[in-house]
């Protein structure tokens, strides 16, 4: 009985500079889960799980809007979006990339099954924040997320072609990236979409999709994701979008954070970009209190012990963006991949 197709190994991928089959790969797996560091462990687990007789992959969702759940992916699915990924930034067989993600996730999965599949020369490294701190090698592509982006500034140009996911590449960051001769891209996606399914070069306004995805929005000016190579049926998404056309869109939040203040919906993702290039040295986010006067007031969440903020910090904002009081939180909370849990920081602080 032949096997399936996913689980063929391209005759041109590398793991660390060593060419492995499916065999060798399991070998490695075991050896890895037996005696290897704590980051190695997972991608151990994956690859048996990869070559096993299941024809899907158990993952847990990232829990940012609700309780982690596990959900069921199909390996040809993943295969398909690898495919997709591949045609989107032209990666070739023999492509030197990084990785450098926790392979936990469905993001650091992904870029191992993308080496599988495209014959991808993959150099594996331990997740941190400063990945290439230590490393003079230039790649052809990388996967990060922003706070690795961040650190890494240095010697981001000893990568060629760059996606960044996970969280939002807020303004400040987007403007560093500007004049890099990298190409970065900012990705959209989420687990149940098997990683991104759309991408952006940094600093421009709309997403375009992968190939043989399609976007819509639905009543409530949210996102519809119809991608028939990796899912079922369409997803319909909390993310409030300006859909331009099939192939094309601008998010511009989560419809569950927008704020009713007095009447007026505010987006705090878009206050927050407003804020970006002010206060640089602190995490901080945008949110709401119940209000007796306006239904909901704006609130600032800055990380980090109580400071003066000067009223010029706010001078990018309009009237009604403003927020009428901020707090402090000695530490955001987060999921396990590292988005901040809004609710449940605002809920942890007092005034």
């Amino acid at each position: 009985m032949n096997s399936p197709t996913y689980q063929n190994v391209h005759n041109r991928f590398k793991l660390n500079g060593f060419s492995l089959d499916k065999d060798d790969l399991c070998r490695i797996a075991y050896s890895f889960i037996k005696e290897g560091e704590a980051f190695e462990k997972p991608v151990g687990i994956f690859i048996l799980d990869w070559f096993d007789q299941n024809e899907y992959i158990e993952m847990t969702t990232s829990g940012t809007t609700g309780i982690p759940k596990k959900i069921k992916i199909e390996k040809q699915a993943m295969v398909n979006s690898a495919l997709a990924t591949g045609d989107f930034f032209d990666l070739q067989p023999g492509n030197k990339v990084l990785h450098c993600l926790p392979a936990q996730y469905v993001a650091g999965k992904m870029m191992l099954v993308r080496g599988f599949i495209l014959g991808l020369d993959v150099e594996f490294v331990a997740p941190s924040s400063n990945p290439l701190k230590r490393d003079d090698e230039t790649y052809d592509f990388a996967a990060m997320v922003p706070l690795q982006v961040q650190h890494s500034l240095d010697k981001l140009s000893q990568v060629k072609k760059l996606i960044i996911g996970g969280a939002k590449v807020n303004a400040a960051l987007a403007s560093e990236l500007a004049d890099f001769p990298t190409e970065i891209y900012e990705t959209y996606g989420m687990t149940e979409t098997i990683t991104h399914i759309a991408a952006k070069r940094v600093g421009e306004e709309a997403f375009k999709t992968l190939p043989n995805v399609s976007v819509a929005e639905d009543e409530r000016h949210c996102l519809v994701i119809t991608a028939p190579n990796i899912l079922d049926e369409p997803i319909v998404t909390n993310d409030a979008v300006k859909v331009l056309n099939e192939h094309e869109f601008i998010w511009m939040g989560r419809i569950d954070n927008v704020i009713n203040s007095g009447g007026v919906k505010l987006f705090p993702e878009q206050i927050e970009e407003k804020l970006a290039s002010r206060i640089m040295d602190r995490r901080y986010f945008v949110a709401s209190q119940e209000n007796h006067e306006l239904g909901e007031k704006l609130v600032l969440v800055v990380e980090g012990t109580p400071y003066v903020i000067d009223e010029s910090v706010f001078a990018a904002l309009d009237k009604y963006e403003k927020p009428k009081v901020v707090l402090f939180a000695s530490e955001f909370k987060e999921t396990p991949t590292g988005k901040v849990l809004r609710k449940e920081t605002l809920d942890s602080v007092t005034e």
